[in-house]
């Protein structure tokens, strides 16, 4: 089942949504373009912030977005019609563990930062496996908060990080969930799975890495559970906002901050 997004709903984390996805295009969309007239799914789409991005790589494919808020989907809708007005794009407001589609309808299945927000991420891989037709792919992208590696070192930060890590496992999903995407989906029954990590390295001589990931991506998310952190008790106010200098400081000259996503490619397999 899937849970409460733990990032909120705000103007803000839309804008940031928007911010990560385009500093990070080349990085995860990389090898991922689908054939004109190919039917693609692309499950919780959010604000459309990747959406555009499958759209600039494949301009001529029949998308269907989905995601379960309304308001997500309205967001999508403007930023597509801006980005790509001519688009072969249909909405639909639906559950991911009970889609509105017959079996085998559709060619291929993108999922980007979703299943980290799932109670049951192999529920959801059945589910999307069934409205998959045997030999189109799937892919996934997911984040690892375990790969973050930051210099100078802090474990304010890395109590920040830590924290932030616990209070989406305590919604239901799973900060951590890269690492886990082949026995994923594996055991949900798709074949052929190649995962590849897709490594953001960031310092002085990458600012647009600096700016876009590290001050506003990765930063943005952890400052953003500031208030259930400090409700939960775990961690002082003036230790977790240490932590987020710290983090900032590794934007600064002399910083450097690594983090990996996993991108996972498989094949559907055929049935019966």
């Amino acid at each position: 089942m899937a849970v409460d997004y733990v990032h909120g709903y705000s103007d803000h984390e839309a804008r940031r949504l928007g911010d990560q996805a385009d500093t990070l295009a080349d990085l995860l969309h990389e090898g991922t373009a689908y054939a004109p007239g190919s039917r693609v799914l692309e499950a919780g789409c959010g604000v459309g912030a990747q959406t555009v991005h499958l759209l600039a790589r494949s301009p001529e494919i029949d998308l269907t977005a989905v995601d379960r808020a309304a308001d997500s989907l309205a967001r999508a809708r403007e930023r597509v019609a801006e980005a790509a007005p001519g688009a072969r794009v249909r909405w639909h407001q639906a559950d991911l563990f009970d889609l509105p589609f017959p079996d085998a309808a559709f060619d291929h299945v993108f999922v980007c930062f979703v299943l980290e927000h799932v109670a049951d991420p192999a529920g959801a891989l059945r589910e999307l496996g069934r409205v998959l037709r045997p030999g189109g792919t799937l892919t996934v992208v997911e984040g690892d908060h375990g790969s973050a590696l930051f210099h100078p070192a802090s474990p304010y930060a890395e109590a920040v990080v830590a924290e932030q890590v616990r209070l989406q496992a305590a919604a239901g999903g799973d900060a951590l969930i890269g690492r886990r995407l082949q026995p994923l989906l594996s055991g949900a029954g798709f074949r052929d799975v190649a995962v590849r990590p897709r490594t953001v390295y960031a310092d002085a001589t990458r600012p647009a890495l600096v700016n876009g990931f590290v001050r506003t991506t990765f930063t943005g998310v952890m400052a953003a559970v500031r208030e259930p952190a400090l409700a939960g008790g775990r961690i002082r106010a003036q230790d977790f906002d240490r932590g987020v200098a710290d983090l900032l400081r590794t934007a600064e000259d002399g910083g450097t901050f690594h983090y990996t996503f996993f991108k996972a490619v498989a094949l559907n397999p055929p049935r019966g």
